[in-house]
């Protein structure tokens, strides 16, 4: 049987899991939401500044969570609809009703009414993502 391989702490203390997405503590507001982005490393750091940013400013009063190392984004604190997680080459932004957006984001999922916006190092498309964020919020949230 093949051995487990140790996670080490990066230089701040957080182990990155695989595709660096930062191990960060279940926990729920802005704090660790803001701890999760500040390990993420390079420029996918920068991607999930601007995702957090984006759906702070389309949706006042938005709710924040990190559950299972992923920021969650919703209304009540209690569901959910979106979240965030770092893999190698890209930030994948989740909607958790996404098939009941339009345009749909581009993503299929195995799971039944997900879809994802996969953001790559050239950027996002700031527009399309806050109608796709404006949108998600006014649909029923999902219960995690």
């Amino acid at each position: 049987m093949a051995e487990k391989k140790a996670l080490k702490p990066n230089e701040s203390g957080v182990v990155l899991l695989s595709g660096d997405n930062p191990q960060i503590a279940k926990g729920f507001g802005d704090e660790p939401v803001a701890a999760y982005i500040a390990a993420v490393p390079g420029w996918k750091q920068a991607i999930c500044r601007q995702v957090d940013a984006l759906v702070v400013k389309t949706v006042p009063g938005v709710k924040k969570a990190v559950k299972w190392n992923t920021p969650l984004y919703g209304l009540d604190g209690e569901t959910w609809f979106l979240s965030m997680h770092c893999f190698k080459s890209y930030v994948r932004v989740t909607f958790f009703k996404g098939t009941e957006l339009d345009p749909m984001p581009a993503k299929a999922s195995k799971v039944a009414g997900v879809r994802y916006y996969d953001v790559t190092e050239a950027g996002i498309d700031e527009t399309q993502f806050a109608d796709w964020v404006n949108q998600a919020a006014l649909l029923p949230g999902e219960k995690m």
